[in-house]
């Protein structure tokens, strides 16, 4: 016997000998009760970290366990394509070679796509194989192979025959440098230094304004009411009043709704129901048009030529820039406020509406 335990060398030996022996290879026995699981698809966006490890321990004990006490057992090892999050991966590689996915056209980068999966899949596999999992591993599965892809669309078209899934344009979380959809916890949150600007919006034929203080004078040109807590002592004359909307001279009422702090800013706020959560909410709630300005590439439609086709940070400048020259802007104070980031690549998020697919949580 060795005098120090050689760990490299019988963790392969043990390893060769059960992937040889197909020692976790399930075969069909009526006799014994089948037992059964899949591992946790990970990611072809790189190596597996410890928390793999941690899982895949878990498992192979619960795997091994069964085995010992007479169960057929299964367990199916896989990766996950990734979505979007590979894709960014692949597009950080070719940013260095000083490419972009666009330069080398769908085909190609679907190509290079594939490169990278079957690089990282078969180093993510080598890992399991050395960890010692005891999966069977002439059932490797994959998140897009021909098998699984017609399962998903056999799932999802028996739940839309169901009810259960529809479409329809709600307010999602856009990322506009990846190009789709977030759901709320893949939205990262940091605190940002910016300005709270108060702008004067003049009420119709009386020549006063009310003062809204806002962190987004671009979206202004999307508005369609102006909100005041119904308790704000300062405002209640003012419910019910038209304001005129300026850039764009569209009249839109001052309405009253809880979610107003009064003690944000002024306490009159700028609602613009398709740019912004709780302003969808009062929208709904007050039966507002949901008035779309910023496009899924975070450029502005349905404004003022001026400002069409302007990128969100160029149209805030040129707005509070007009603002001034109206004797519109009353002020900019310094402000730092939580601002939504994309997970994956960290670029700016913006609540869009948009036409989706939802999967009801309730019954119907």
């Amino acid at each position: 016997m060795e005098k120090v335990y050689n760990f490299k060398e019988i963790e392969r030996k043990w390893r060769q000998y059960w992937i040889e022996n197909k020692t976790f290879s399930a075969k069909s026995d009526g006799s014994r009760k089948p037992f059964s699981m899949f591992i946790p698809p990970a990611n072809i966006t790189g190596s597996l970290h410890m928390g793999h490890a941690l899982n895949a321990t878990l498992q192979d004990i619960i795997i091994r366990f069964k085995k010992l006490k007479g169960y057929n057992t299964l367990w199916i090892p896989g990766t996950d394509h990734g979505g979007i999050a590979t894709q960014n991966v692949v597009e950080k590689l070719l940013k260095k070679e000083g490419r972009t996915k666009y330069d080398l056209g769908r085909e190609k980068f679907l190509e290079r796509m594939q490169q990278w999966k079957t690089e990282t899949d078969s180093a993510i596999l080598d890992q399991l194989k050395r960890l010692g999992c005891g999966l069977d591993w002439d059932r490797l599965a994959f998140t897009m192979d021909e098998s699984r892809s017609k399962a998903v669309k056999k799932a999802f078209i028996k739940l839309f025959d169901k009810g259960l899934i529809y479409r329809g344009k709600r307010l999602v979380n856009w990322c506009s440098r990846c190009a789709t959809a977030l759901s709320d916890i893949e939205v990262e949150y940091e605190d940002e230094k910016s300005n709270l600007w108060y702008i004067k919006y003049p009420l119709k034929d009386c020549g006063e304004c009310i003062i809204v203080a806002t962190t987004r004078p671009e979206t202004m040109l999307g508005d369609t009411a102006v909100a005041v807590n119904p308790d704000d002592n300062r405002y209640v004359k003012l419910i019910g009043k038209t304001v005129k909307l300026p850039f764009v001279g569209r009249e839109i009422k001052i309405i009253s709704d809880y979610a107003i702090n009064k003690f944000f800013g002024t306490g009159a706020v700028k609602v613009t129901p398709a740019h912004d959560a709780v302003d969808n909410e009062i929208g709904k709630r007050s039966s507002l048009e949901a008035i779309e300005v910023i496009d899924t590439s975070g450029r502005m439609i349905n404004v003022p030529s001026r400002y069409l086709g302007l990128s969100v940070e160029e149209a805030r400048k040129e707005i509070v820039k007009d603002l001034e020259a109206l004797g519109l802007l009353v002020k900019a104070e310094d402000y730092t406020h939580s601002v939504g980031k994309c997970y994956r690549c960290s670029a700016k998020v913006e609540s869009l509406m948009s036409e989706q697919w939802f999967l009801t949580s309730t019954s119907r």
